[in-house]
């Protein structure tokens, strides 16, 4: 009798052992205490803490991918010209507006030319095309340091390939590159100051740009 109950016993915890074995995900209530791994939904600010002290979590792509959300990164040009005209002036002071609410951050100028010319002229016309830009934004109040480099690319990354000529090509495209070096509220991780910053200007009537647009025209 109690050889039958030994191996009853013995069958019945090898068929639980195989029904566990068969399971690929446990409940609370099924497996031991502790035996769970949170899934990602709690101590998320904490995660958020350690990946920017990290570097992990970059706000340079964070303000690069808003800048681009909320203004025009490109102009273009008429053939063989580096003169900004009306509707390029327009984006340009959309842009000097946005740069103004962000004194730590640095930018770049691409100067593109289409494939019209040779390599070396068209060198040349995307830098002076990509000078003519910090010229102007620099009229609008921002500092030439913090408008890093000037860089060409000349006929090397046309948006439309094509040996013609092609006003889409013959662009210059400004760019998110970094924070200013030694400016004291990145330097102390004070981030939020930049964030809380951008807040108040949200209240002006309108949007941020829009009133900062505004003040700027009416001189205040």
């Amino acid at each position: 009798m109690t050889r039958k109950l030994t191996a009853l016993a013995f069958i019945s915890s090898t068929a639980l052992l195989a029904s566990c074995a068969g399971t690929d995900s446990f409940s609370s209530f099924t497996g031991e205490a502790g035996a769970l791994i949170g899934g990602g939904d709690f101590g998320n600010a904490t995660m958020n803490n350690t990946l920017i002290l990290s570097g992990e979590k970059n706000y340079v792509l964070d303000l690069a991918k808003r800048f681009n959300e909320e203004v025009p990164s490109t102009i273009n040009f008429a053939f063989n010209s580096s003169q900004i005209d009306a509707e390029a002036a327009a984006v340009l002071n959309r842009q000097a507006a946005w740069i103004r609410q962000f004194p730590e951050v640095r930018f770049k100028v691409y100067g593109h030319t289409d494939a019209v010319g040779s390599n070396g002229f068209n060198y040349g016309l995307g830098k002076r095309r990509a000078n003519a830009v910090v010229a102007y934004l620099s009229r609008q109040g921002i500092s030439r340091s913090r408008l890093e480099a000037v860089v060409s690319r000349g006929e090397s990354q046309p948006l439309i390939v094509t040996e013609n000529r092609e006003r889409r090509n013959r662009r210059t495209v400004t760019e998110v590159t970094g924070f200013v070096k030694e400016h004291p509220s990145v330097l102390d991780g004070k981030y939020a100051q930049i964030v809380y910053r951008d807040y108040i200007e949200s209240a002006v009537s309108g949007s941020t740009l829009t009133g900062l647009e505004n003040s700027v025209t009416s001189g205040e």
